[in-house]
């Protein structure tokens, strides 16, 4: 991959990750798996084109079925997110 690529995605996922608080502690996760699974639909390895919101809406499933580093499985926790920004960034 071209260095430039990978720095502009950078950008992007840092850019982005602004909209998702780093506390409390369970938000760490999302944060976490958020960088993973984005850097990763941007790649070239990428089979689907996917939106930012979609990424994160994959990222908070995960969480609720398989916990993280700091939450627990749990169906319970309500991760926070600048929900206006990821709406505008659907498609």
């Amino acid at each position: 991959m071209n260095l430039s690529k990978l720095k502009q995605m950078r950008e992007k996922v840092l850019k982005e990750l602004k909209h998702i608080p780093d506390w409390p502690k369970p938000q760490k996760d999302l944060r976490i798996t958020y960088w993973s699974y984005r850097m990763h639909s941007l790649g070239k390895k990428a089979k689907v084109k996917k939106s930012a919101k979609e990424v994160l809406d994959e990222c908070i499933e995960h969480l609720r079925k398989h916990g993280g580093i700091y939450l627990q499985k749990s169906s319970d926790y309500e991760f926070q997110y600048d929900k206006e920004f990821f709406q505008s960034k659907r498609g």
